[in-house]
């Protein structure tokens, strides 16, 4: 079904607001995939935080310019589904990640992040980063190691002097 203007508009403007508030973006080609297939890439979209919208290059242009998504404009070039991470940089490039491992017709073509946009290959490296618990976790585990050394170093000081 062809949208009219005022559909094009709403569709822009609900893709750049998701845009503005989003840590990194992947686009991935989706020809060949099923419709339950999509669905399922949806339905696993929602449960990790990542915004997913198959959307027209022009109109994926228009939403992404003025955001720092604005560097993958060139790269919008296919049939394309657009992923943007909304709890932590790398989700949405886990979910493309672990989603086209059983699904081998979903193909990434560009990876952005901090106004940069970088190819496909890079994929697989933004999904490595960690979440949002597992950095604060790694964290507070750097942090708590100073101050455990801190504290075996004060109970040596204290059994010396209790010793002499």
């Amino acid at each position: 079904m062809a949208l009219n203007l005022d559909g094009k508009k709403a569709v822009v403007e609900e893709v750049a607001e998701y845009a503005a508030k989003a840590f990194s973006a992947v686009a991935a080609e989706y020809r060949g995939l099923t419709v339950t297939e999509l669905t399922e890439l949806r339905k696993t979209a929602r449960k990790t935080g990542v915004y997913l919208r198959v959307v027209k290059n022009t109109l994926a242009r228009r939403a992404v310019a003025g955001t720092e998504f604005e560097c993958m404009q060139e790269k919008l070039v296919g049939p394309l589904i657009l992923a943007f991470s909304l709890e932590d940089p790398g989700s949405a490039a886990r979910l493309i990640n672990d989603f086209s491992k059983d699904h081998d017709k979903l193909i990434a073509k560009v990876v952005a992040i901090g106004g940069l946009a970088y190819d496909s290959s890079e994929l697989k490296r933004l999904a490595s980063l960690p979440t949002r618990d597992q950095g604060i976790g790694m964290l507070m585990s750097v942090m708590k190691a100073p101050v455990g050394k801190l504290v075996r170093t004060l109970a040596a000081v204290k059994e010396q002097k209790e010793a002499a």
